[in-house]
């Protein structure tokens, strides 16, 4: 068996309605619903379903725990501007710019905080020029 790519993946979160006003505004992603009344955030070809803490959909991780997750997203924009952008919503810098190592190769990335306090990455491929800041 081989994996192709990644679908979806699950968070959990304290408040819904904070959470995909977050991903929507600061991150560009689309909010969307499914099923019964269960929600999701879009972006390329995958998707982030959310359960709220306490109303998690089975079958579910056997430890939901909002706050829990630390992911990386590939903008598709220099980082000057997801830089520019960020601080334009009001949204504070944790770490970076700094040089990681991605799936495909050198990233340079900025950390953040969601609303309940998961890292997220937003990483762009490293050209051979310095970083941002």
């Amino acid at each position: 068996m081989r994996i192709s790519h990644l679908d979806h993946l699950v968070l959990t979160v304290a408040d819904l309605d904070r959470t995909v006003d977050f991903y929507t505004r600061v991150l560009g992603m689309r909010a969307t619903s499914f099923g019964d009344d269960r929600r999701a955030l879009r972006f390329g070809n995958q998707k982030i379903n959310l359960h709220q803490v306490g109303h998690e959909f089975t079958p579910r991780a056997s430890r939901p725990t909002a706050g829990s997750g630390d992911l990386c997203f590939i903008a598709t924009v220099p980082l000057a501007q997801v830089l520019a952008h960020l601080a334009g919503e009001g949204v504070p810098i944790e770490s970076g710019p700094v040089r990681r190592s991605g799936a495909t190769g050198p990233i340079d990335s900025v950390y953040v905080r969601d609303p309940d306090r998961n890292l997220i990455e937003i990483a762009v491929p490293s050209n051979s020029g310095s970083l941002p800041g």
